[in-house]
């Protein structure tokens, strides 16, 4: 994530950001930030930093995290420590540039706008809350929740996501058959391990899910798209299983229409398969209220999929399988007795974020911001392209905007000339339905949730520049 310290001007720039990522303790991620601000040139020599206190407090960590990594850098030279005068970046001798081979300045590799989806801004993180409920979680933990554990996650956690997913979601379940894992991308290929393949999938999705279905030895075949979601009639009888995004069809926008949830589920009792249904961001809709999860029509043939990577944080590596009875041991032996990827601290900070009502408040805090966001887009476009459609739904945090055919490269192109990351429809296109669909249709996933608040409307600018003019 990236933080900006806001102190005054002797000590530390609010233009500067603080690039806190990589695995580790917190105490490691935030000395490895700090020396490669140094090293980079960011924090210059002399350069005052904030008392620990302080930044411990801008950056949601303990006391003791920040002092500690202070201390340790002074010890390494990074920083110089004095009485009265603070904490500074120590004075050292820059290297010299070898005679002959003149100093080529760096270019960034980064964007000057980014667009792509998936990526929510890391500003809007309910710290406050959060850190409220960490403290109350870690308070009232039984002594269990620091050994080994249940493998099917904290029961905290399982209790309180059962009540959520069935207020909000219309989920039936029980805690027993909530399974904890870290986030979706862990769940599917628990669900590869014990289900097999081949599987169907829609054409359209995350070419990371197929990639990572096909590690695992799981073939999948795609079902055609159109306006009313995937067409379920295409399955087959020796599909194991079909992954879905029926709330919202990602990437293209539309829900999946009544009947063809009904027909996917009819089909998995038939075919004694499996409807995995990726409920990615099935809260985010704003035009009217959420649609219900397809597995509230028969919780023993439909797997719900969830994490909170869109409401929260993709930082947050938690995520959750409901499942069908029969299959909840054998998930459970696939994770194994001493998975440790999803920290139980963290768990249980959860549990008493969503039973408290903060995630609650989080969830129609950012929906409001997305449906502002994309009301911006849409108002944007019919300014400056209206010739540009904005397909889909009024949901989620991405729209598709419908190109013109054979455009969508060179739009793509001419966004990257602009400095704008934005990626194309086709990028999500599976590779066997490209000879069918005649390479598919062009337009544009847009994620309007990535860039800060002050981003945001250059961000829309740089897009408007790069769409292709009217024709004719």
């Amino acid at each position: 994530m990236a933080v900006s310290w806001v102190n005054s001007a002797e000590v530390l720039g609010s233009d500067l950001p603080l690039e806190l990522s990589g695995t580790g303790n917190r105490r490691a991620v935030l000395m490895r930030a700090l020396r490669e601000a140094i090293r980079s040139g960011r924090l210059a020599p002399g350069t005052r930093l904030p008392p620990y206190r302080s930044l411990a407090a801008d950056l949601g960590l303990a006391r003791n995290t920040v002092a500690d990594a202070y201390a340790e850098l002074v010890a390494e030279g990074w920083l110089a420590a004095r009485q009265g005068s603070g904490t500074r970046v120590a004075e050292r001798t820059a290297p010299r540039t070898p005679v002959g081979r003149p100093r080529t300045p760096e270019r960034s590799a980064l964007p000057a706008h980014d667009l792509v989806q998936g990526r929510p801004d890391p500003s809007v993180f309910p710290r406050t809350a959060w850190l409220a409920s960490a403290r109350r979680a870690l308070t009232r933990a039984p002594h269990d929740a620091f050994g080994p554990g249940d493998p099917r996650g904290r029961p905290e956690l399982r209790r309180a996501l059962a009540g959520y997913l069935a207020r909000v979601r219309g989920v039936r379940a029980s805690p027993e058959r909530i399974v904890l894992c870290s986030g979706a991308a862990h769940g599917l290929r628990l669900l590869a391990e014990v289900l097999g393949g081949p599987w169907a999938a829609e054409e359209y999705g995350l070419p990371f899910h197929r990639e990572l279905l096909a590690g695992q030895g799981v073939g999948t075949r795609p079902l055609t798209v159109d306006e009313h979601g995937a067409r379920v009639a295409e399955l087959g009888r020796t599909d194991r299983a079909v992954l879905l995004t029926p709330a919202h069809q990602f990437p293209t926008g539309g829900p999946l229409r009544p009947d063809r949830r009904a027909a996917a589920v009819d089909w998995a009792r038939a075919a004694g398969a499996l409807v995995v249904e990726d409920d990615y961001d099935g809260e985010f809709r704003y035009d009217r209220q959420p649609v219900g999860a397809v597995q509230g029509l028969d919780p023993e043939h439909v797997v719900l999929l969830g994490s909170v990577s869109k409401s929260l944080s993709t930082t947050l590596r938690i995520g959750w399988l409901v499942l069908p009875e029969r299959l909840v041991e054998a998930v459970v032996a696939a994770k194994g007795e001493r998975e440790q990827w999803s920290s139980a601290t963290e768990q249980l900070t959860l549990a008493d974020f969503v039973e408290s009502g903060a995630y609650d408040r989080q969830v129609r805090r950012m929906r409001q911001r997305h449906r502002r966001r994309r009301d911006q887009l849409v108002a944007a476009l019919e300014r400056r392209a209206p010739h540009v459609r904005v397909t889909g739904i009024s949901a989620g945090l991405h729209a598709v905007l419908e190109l013109p055919p054979g455009t969508e490269r060179s739009v793509v192109r001419a966004a990257a000339w602009q400095g704008l990351a934005v990626e194309g429809l086709a990028d999500y296109l599976h590779p066997s339905a490209l000879a069918p669909r005649g390479g598919g249709r062009d337009g544009l996933v847009v994620g309007y949730a990535t860039p800060p608040e002050h981003a945001y409307p250059e961000a829309l600018e740089a897009l408007c520049r790069a769409l292709p003019p009217v024709l004719g």
